[in-house]
């Protein structure tokens, strides 16, 4: 996707970091410090995420990377308003899902 096809509803000032919640694979030449990443459950490695589902190297108060010149690749590659970043805000604009309720 072309900057010039991504959405205008998406830009630095209205980023809300959804990416930092998705799971981050590491790759051969990804250079993270070791101290932010951990093996998964199939033996790959991965960026630490908090208990609350967000990326550890995102800094919470400013909503940016703090390893930005080291991030992952599939971070430098993920578009800001492409397909996969709207489709994860739309997610969070979702209202949390209803339990089922039975006859009454």
């Amino acid at each position: 996707m072309s900057p010039s096809s991504a959405s205008p509803l998406v830009t630095c000032a209205t980023c809300r970091a959804c990416c930092c919640q998705l799971e981050v694979i590491l790759m051969g030449d990804d250079s993270v410090p070791r101290h932010l990443t951990h093996e998964d459950e199939w033996g790959g490695e991965v960026m630490r995420r908090l208990d609350d589902g967000w990326c550890v190297a995102l800094d919470r108060d400013t909503m940016l990377c703090t390893i930005y010149e080291r991030r992952p690749d599939v971070c430098r590659e993920y578009e800001m308003g492409g397909l996969a970043c709207i489709e994860e805000r739309a997610h969070l604009d979702r209202p949390p899902a209803q339990p089922l309720r039975g006859p009454l």
